[in-house]
């Protein structure tokens, strides 16, 4: 099999992985975790061969948090299941945190020390992704935002990187991302409704 089939195929493999991954977040099912870890540790090696460094930190960032909230979700600080929550102030402080600071590092790492020719372009779709995925962690519903505004700024990155594949595959994210918000806000609405209605 020759070398660019190669990549077209694990970008496939990489992509069904990834929808069912993102389906089973927006039913708020915690095996998502499951089929992203699979999905990440095949777009490792796609994007290492694309020169898309600060994705491959991204993704290794996905990889532990992936496992940090699959742990979350399942046990939470109570030892029970974590529900889904809007982010607390501190949490908002945090994300926006992680977006600058992920900015500036990646930005300064892609610029002087890789041959990335799309430096501030692939750190800021890093950013967002990574101040996204900490919120998926924690179960919180502005995730999905951060998430898609990463996406919404990787479709153009991946098309010019010509991952045409992974490009619609981030298109479809962002779809279900939309979905994903307003389903998780109908969970948090129903709680907050029967909470109301038993006091």
């Amino acid at each position: 099999m020759e070398y660019s089939t190669q990549l077209v195929v694990l970008q496939w493999i990489g992509t069904l992985f990834g929808v069912v991954q993102v389906l089973l977040a927006r039913q708020n099912n915690i095996h998502n975790y499951l089929f992203g870890i699979i999905a990440i540790l095949i777009s490792i090696w796609v994007l290492y061969q694309s020169q898309l460094y600060a994705d491959i930190l991204l993704n290794m960032y996905y990889l532990v948090m992936s496992i940090y909230g699959w742990f979350y979700w399942k046990m939470g600080k109570q030892k029970q299941e974590a529900p889904i929550s809007y982010s607390t102030g501190k949490e908002h402080g945090i994300a926006i945190g992680i977006v600058v600071g992920c900015f500036i590092l990646m930005a300064y790492w892609l610029g002087q020390h890789t041959d990335s020719d799309v430096p501030y372009w692939d750190a800021v779709v890093c950013a967002f992704a990574w101040a996204g995925m900490w919120l998926m962690a924690k179960r919180k519903i502005e995730n999905w935002v951060y998430l898609n505004i990463s996406n919404i700024m990787s479709i153009p990155l991946l098309i010019y990187k010509e991952l045409y594949i992974y490009a619609g595959l981030t298109a479809f994210l962002f779809t279900v991302a939309i979905s994903g918000y307003i389903k998780w806000k109908k969970i948090i609405d129903k709680k907050s409704n029967e909470t109301y209605a038993g006091a």
